[in-house]
């Protein structure tokens, strides 16, 4: 393990309470990726902290060193790692480029756990994509088309969420979003359990239209969809 990597899962590990991981294992072992997860029981501000203080501690980590460092920390099952994981992609976002997309996608096949896939959607595959030059655009917006037409629900579900904290901010392609979102509400729908496939990804367009009703309700759903 790398010394960052090794520093932040100490970190982590000391900051552990066996109350908060049993009940982390409680409501997140029930989720589809959360039986094969370990739990230290760390706060999500103490991960946040572990995070921040090894950037302090190993600065000017390049492009390189910090995909390498994430990859570390997501390869042990551990909850509290892989948010590390999203935490520091998250912080280091403006470094990342168009071919990163290919292990952010590792990560969400691999996670199909809410806590860990909306983070890695919303502030880090959303970010990312708004702020590459057009070229980069156009490649990772075939990226996003082929993820919400994947048969894996939490693709589908990251590819829908992305957009979101560019509408939050008043820009991001709206169009975009009801296209995408208007072929899910058009799939048939299977027994409604909460972590059944239609529910996870349709879960994330009720997230988007609920906040958008609220902070930019000219947009519509349907008039634009039709």
């Amino acid at each position: 393990m790398s010394d960052a990597g090794e520093f932040i899962d100490a970190a982590l590990q000391r900051e552990s309470s066996w109350s908060r991981a049993d009940e982390l294992q409680s409501r997140l072992g029930k989720e589809p990726g959360g039986s094969g997860l370990r739990f230290y029981g760390a706060s999500v501000g103490a991960v946040r902290g572990t995070v921040r203080n090894a950037g302090r501690r190993y600065p000017g980590l390049s492009h390189d060193e910090i995909t390498a460092l994430s990859s570390e920390l997501w390869a042990v099952p551990v909850f509290e790692r892989r948010l590390a994981a999203v935490v520091l992609l998250q912080a280091k976002v403006k470094l990342l480029t168009n071919s990163d997309l290919t292990r952010l996608e590792g990560f969400i096949r691999d996670a199909r756990v809410r806590e860990l896939v909306d983070p890695l959607a919303v502030e880090v595959v959303g970010p990312l994509v708004a702020g590459l030059d057009v070229l980069g655009r156009v490649r990772a917006d075939s990226v996003l088309e082929r993820w919400v037409r994947e048969p894996d629900p939490w693709l589908r579900r990251a590819a829908l969420l992305s957009p979101l904290l560019a509408l939050r901010a008043g820009a991001g392609d709206w169009d975009t979003f009801v296209r995408h979102a208007g072929s899910v509400q058009h799939e048939p729908s299977e027994t409604p359990t909460p972590d059944s496939d239609g529910a996870v990804v349709r879960e994330a367009v009720s997230r988007v239209l609920a906040e958008m009703a609220k902070k930019r309700p000219e947009l519509r759903f349907a008039s634009v969809r039709g």
